[in-house]
């Protein structure tokens, strides 16, 4: 499993009841402990999105790029939008740039 460690360790199971395929003493506990690489959040402009439509456009153009875990956009028609991008690493402007134009809009900034 990716991001993953599993660590076996034994135990004192001679007080615990033995299963079909083998004895008590035969058994180890198993931890597993899962990591998620540390995310990074970055936060856009976008002008000109007006509907629920529009988010979802731009959201999954965004969503495709590489890294990304999570858009979230808040959207405020004939406003500027902001757009929230969790990713596992940095994102290149020109690719959060170019899936913005994919959408069909342009982006105001950045923060």
């Amino acid at each position: 499993m990716c991001g993953s460690t599993v660590q076996e360790t034994p135990r004192n199971t001679n007080s615990a009841p033995g299963c079909s395929c083998c004895g008590p003493a035969q058994h180890s506990e198993v931890i597993i402990q899962t990591t998620t690489p540390a995310a990074t959040e970055s936060e856009y402009l976008v002008n000109g999105m007006t509907c629920g439509g529009c988010a979802s456009g731009v959201s999954r153009e965004i969503g495709r790029l590489d890294g990304v875990g999570d858009v979230q956009v808040s959207l405020v028609p004939g406003g500027t939008s902001k757009i929230t991008v969790r990713s596992t690493g940095p994102l290149s402007p020109e690719a959060v740039r170019a899936a913005v134009a994919n959408a069909g809009y342009e982006l105001a900034g950045s923060r």
